[in-house]
């Protein structure tokens, strides 16, 4: 492949991964996906509807996933959740802080791109500080106490942390065919879990959960394989082709906020390029925006007053803190995450419920003192 050929391709990944972006934008906004909104509605009103949304499109994400691997499209071990450092007390600690801050914040990194595309300045404001946040703890004073703290407590398991490949260890079977296996009983499971519910079968909630997963397909589809070269003209290696971290990537939103800004901010640096994280910031925006239009919901929302811009600025410190320290947010070690079956995921997704019951609780604390 000449170098030419090469910058064709990137452009290709890049406006097909603003198009994936574009998709669950829209299809967020007009259907109100939401995970925080999903535990929400079970704890205020015991309402499962939306929580099943969230785990058809996780049950669709992981038969994807898999299915994919199995037809040889994408490599298993090339993903960014593939790590064999199983950083347990990060993932639950910063989960923790991600779901509790989420809920401060009037939604996860998601949803306050949805929100943006929505008209709310607030979400804006979140954004800005979110990334910030995000980015002091990738790069800043925040990561030297978070790599000298929590991401010291961990230990390592041979060949992964998929738990497929832990499982086919202990058989002594294929590590393929045990995470087809376990995707098909677990995916299929969460889909028929889903559609047992009379309630939930309408078009709005089976376009979320269908759609929702086909976008995280979509996206490893677009970086695993159309973004995948098995030898760069200039360095004789195997790349995937415009992403951060140099592997396999989906959707998450908190390190791509950071890298959003820091895009913006150094925008003349011709080393400061677009990547997969960035132009999916936009896609989301851009496709809540597009659908907020149609449907006239769009409207200009802004702070209602001193302790509601407080609890949005602090939230949007603990999204930033907690999605870099867990490796991911609701989406990024939720969705994406949990379509590979990786341990560290479920670890981060148990810490993000956990911290978001505490910001219920929190909430209830202020109205009972009000």
């Amino acid at each position: 492949m000449e170098i030419a050929e090469l910058n064709s391709l990137q452009s290709t990944v890049l406006w097909a991964a603003f198009a994936v972006s574009l998709a669950f934008g829209f299809i967020a906004q007009r259907t109100h996906f939401c995970t925080m909104g999903a535990i929400s509605d079970i704890v205020n009103m015991g309402s499962w509807v939306r929580m099943r949304m969230w785990g058809m499109a996780v049950g669709v994400a992981m038969l994807g996933f898999h299915l994919m691997a199995w037809l040889g499209w994408i490599d298993l071990s090339k993903t960014i959740y593939a790590s064999g450092r199983i950083i347990w007390l990060s993932a639950l600690t910063g989960g923790a802080l991600f779901g509790f801050g989420m809920v401060l914040a009037s939604g996860c990194g998601s949803k306050t791109l949805v929100r943006i595309g929505g008209g709310s300045l607030k979400s804006l404001v979140v954004f800005f500080v979110m990334g910030f946040a995000a980015f002091a703890t990738m790069r800043g004073f925040v990561a030297v106490a978070r790599v000298n703290t929590v991401d010291q407590v961990a230990f390592d398991m041979a060949g992964g942390s998929s738990i497929p490949v832990a499982l086919s260890a202990l058989l002594g079977a294929d590590p393929q065919i045990v995470s087809l296996a376990m995707a098909l009983v677990l995916g299929l499971g969460l889909l028929v879990w889903s559609l047992l519910s009379a309630e939930f079968r309408t078009f709005d909630n089976l376009l979320a959960g269908l759609g929702i997963g086909l976008v995280i397909v979509a996206m490893w589809w677009v970086s695993g394989r159309l973004g995948f070269v098995a030898e760069h003209p200039e360095t004789l290696e195997a790349v995937y082709l415009s992403t951060n971290s140099g592997r396999m990537e989906a959707l998450t939103f908190t390190a791509p906020m950071a890298y959003t800004l820091d895009w913006l901010i150094y925008f003349s640096d011709a080393s400061k390029v677009l990547t997969l994280g960035v132009v999916s910031v936009f896609g989301v925006i851009g496709g809540a925006w597009i659908q907020s239009m149609l449907d006239r919901s769009f409207r200009w929302e802004g702070f209602r007053g001193t302790q509601d811009t407080a609890l949005h600025l602090v939230g949007a410190v603990c999204m930033g803190v907690g999605g870099v320290t867990a490796m991911g947010c609701t989406v990024g070690q939720g969705l994406s995450g949990l379509s590979t079956l990786g341990l560290t995921s479920v670890v981060a997704v148990a810490g993000i419920v956990a911290g978001a019951l505490g910001g219920f609780r929190f909430q209830l604390w202020l109205l009972e003192r009000e």
